[in-house]
């Protein structure tokens, strides 16, 4: 019920267009990864998922008491962002030892300008340690900079495009190798970026 809800809410009155339908394996571990425009972002990947994507989000935004039912309802992980949450990391890892779908985004933080913030190297090390396929989309349009709740009752017209999976080196865990693959992922997203703006 929650699914369709979230359907219709992010089609018709937000208007979201899909320019790449998603590439998730449907079966087996997966980690999915995106910029980060607003608070309503998970909601709009979501719709366009058949495999229910466990988030990673801030503690911040799971704390919010009209809102928290529906995060448990989606499994979301909250995360402490004022330091190193191994809770939160811990609770990731089992979710893709268990054959689920992580969604994370790799800026850490909501970006203000249409500029991709730098990656965090913390989704290689999970990726590689996890063994799980690194899969890329970039959305645009939504309630940029916005808090969650005012960005839920204003529409919004937001476009969302996902790509295949990101290859990368996976041979060990060393700062070099973690900072490769991680410029490799933003360079996905960016690219994704490009091909969106090249349609409009």
């Amino acid at each position: 019920m929650l699914g369709w809800t979230n359907l219709v809410w992010t089609r018709l009155y937000h208007h979201l267009k899909v320019d790449r339908r998603p590439c998730l394996p449907t079966v087996g571990p997966a980690i999915l990864i995106c910029n980060h425009t607003s608070g309503l972002d998970p909601m709009f990947l979501q719709s366009c998922c058949s495999r229910l994507i466990i988030w990673m989000m801030a503690r911040e935004y799971y704390e919010i008491r009209a809102l928290k039912w529906a995060f448990r309802t989606i499994e979301a992980i909250p995360v402490d962002r004022n330091g190193r949450d191994f809770a939160a990391t811990r609770a990731a890892f089992r979710a893709l030892e268990q054959g689920r779908v992580v969604g994370i985004f790799p800026e850490g933080r909501i970006e203000t300008t249409k500029e991709l913030l730098p990656f965090h190297t913390g989704v290689a090390l999970m990726a590689i340690k996890s063994k799980a396929p690194v899969f890329p989309a970039f959305l645009d349009g939504s309630q940029r900079n916005k808090e969650m709740v005012s960005a839920l009752l204003r529409p919004n017209q937001a476009r969302v495009s996902f790509g295949p999976e990101i290859i990368f080196d996976r041979s060990d865990i060393s700062r070099p190798v973690l900072e490769a693959a991680t410029a490799k992922m933003r360079d996905a997203v960016n690219m994704l970026a490009a091909e969106m703006k090249a349609r409009i």
